[in-house]
């Protein structure tokens, strides 16, 4: 772990990218982290919900967010989770693993600390637990919702901020209210708190929040950005900017990741419109074994993930074209054609 302190400013919630076959998709991982640089960001939480953490192998995990690392090269902060495990031991072996790269901070998920949701014991010790078996480590909450919200309570905030290995904090309680207290009860310490919510990011901002993180930095970073750094010199157009935001996110929330994706390619970052979640809705785990397939139009499961996509999207029918009737109708040989975005190959 690069221990260094925590930048304030706009953290994205990294997306996977996907080769055809299912796969994370290492060569535009980097052009995604060169994008959020060039947009103004300040750091990039990858690994997260917006990754699919819970639908990647404990590999993948470590494979994206070394990735991220190495083509951030410093220029940016870097935090990752990957916290998904149910059990305490499997939990501490992520920990472990993660803590080895060069990230700032390594994010703890708040529901997998008190799994009941309601035992402010359990999670109080389970979080002290990882604190005293790592000392020498930095960590973030992040009140995840996947599988279910675990808010923190203002309490922890004020322990939080008093012991020093607790520096960043991803918050989605949505309440102006709440995040207040909690500005207060952490002020002038280390701990960092980063809004996730588009609705409320202006009032806490000007409140003492250290920035934003979440979904929408995939889409305009830069507008963030100068609410952020704007907010006390030009009010007015600044309120002006949140209050857009908090429109484009009512847009721009819907079929996510695949619409940031999507937004990836108008940027000139090429990548697939697939996330495994639809996958894993379809059969589980079980799912992560048969990726290629559901890749694959012509199979049952590619014909099963179709019509999993109509339902959602409210489509009556959706076909994809396929290579070889690219190919045809456009009369090229294969080898002056760049078919990497279809089947992954130079």
């Amino acid at each position: 772990m690069k221990i260094e302190k925590i930048r304030p400013g706009v953290w994205p919630t990294m997306i996977t990218p996907y080769t055809p076959d299912g796969k994370p998709d290492f060569k535009a991982i980097p052009k995604i982290c060169e994008w959020y640089i060039q947009n103004g960001c300040d750091g990039i939480f990858a690994v997260c919900q917006s990754s699919e953490m819970a639908f990647l192998t404990e590999q993948e995990k470590l494979d994206i967010a070394q990735c991220v690392v190495d083509s951030v090269g410093g220029r940016i902060s870097v935090v990752a989770s990957g916290h998904t495990a149910s059990d305490k031991a499997e939990q501490f072996k992520e920990i472990e693993a993660m803590s080895k790269l060069d990230i700032q901070a390594y994010v703890l998920v708040s529901n997998r600390l008190d799994q009941a949701g309601d035992d402010e014991a359990a999670f109080v010790a389970n979080t002290n637990e990882i604190l005293q078996r790592f000392p020498e480590l930095k960590f973030g909450i992040y009140e995840c919702p996947i599988p279910f919200k675990r808010l923190i309570s203002t309490e922890f905030f004020t322990q939080a901020a008093k012991s020093g290995q607790i520096v960043f904090v991803k918050d989605t309680c949505c309440d102006h209210d709440l995040i207040r207290e909690r500005l207060k009860a952490i002020a002038g310490s280390e701990l960092m708190l980063f809004n996730a919510n588009a609705a409320t990011f202006y009032d806490s901002i000007t409140h003492g929040a250290a920035g934003y993180s979440g979904v929408m930095a995939n889409f305009h970073p830069y507008l963030f950005k100068y609410v952020i750094e704007h907010f006390e010199t030009h009010p007015t157009k600044a309120k002006l900017i949140a209050d857009l935001i908090t429109e484009f996110a009512m847009i721009e929330m819907r079929i996510y990741p695949v619409s940031a994706k999507y937004h990836m390619n108008l940027e000139g970052i090429p990548m697939e419109l697939i996330a495994r979640r639809t996958v894993y809705e379809l059969e589980g785990e079980e799912g992560d074994k048969h990726l290629e397939e559901y890749s694959d139009p012509s199979t049952e499961r590619g014909r099963k993930l179709r019509e999993a996509i109509c339902e959602k999207l409210h489509f009556t029918s959706l076909g994809y074209q396929s290579l070889d009737k690219l190919l045809q109708a456009i009369g090229l040989d294969p080898c002056k054609v760049c078919t990497y975005c279809w089947n992954g190959k130079e």
